[in-house]
């Protein structure tokens, strides 16, 4: 099995960090932008899009400040990978960010930097703060 390389972006985003948590930790929140659909049960999420199915499950979340998914297939293959998405807030300029660590084949790097482009797009959209 190949190594996956692992990315690490960050975004600024013009809202609260409750505000935020609140949409990067509820199935309700997480269905606005990330998904199409997506229920937890505990600390299983299934996500939809487009009929599809991906199950992640919460590794850890830290109220106001993260949380830490890892998809089930990548569980089921033995693999460490996992997508986290963190808020953080600069002390001095008190700017909100989200910043994003998730893991791709190293050739679809490029693919999967699209994707987290597009998703925080649609956050920010939803937010406001486009």
């Amino acid at each position: 099995m190949e190594d996956k390389v692992r990315i690490e972006m960050e975004f600024v985003i013009h809202a609260s960090p409750q505000l935020l948590y609140q949409y990067i930790s509820t199935p309700s929140g997480l269905s606005e932008w990330f998904a199409d659909n997506v229920n937890s049960r505990g600390e299983l999420f299934t996500f939809i899009w487009d009929g599809s199915e991906e199950k992640a499950k919460l590794l850890s979340k830290k109220s106001g400040e993260r949380v830490k998914f890892r998809w089930l297939n990548d569980e089921e293959d033995g693999a460490s990978y996992f997508f986290e998405i963190r808020i953080q807030v600069d002390e001095i300029t008190k700017d909100v960010s989200i910043i994003v660590t998730d893991f791709s084949d190293e050739d679809e790097v490029d693919e999967a930097k699209m994707l987290w482009d597009n998703q925080i797009s649609d956050l920010k959209q939803v937010l406001g703060s486009a």
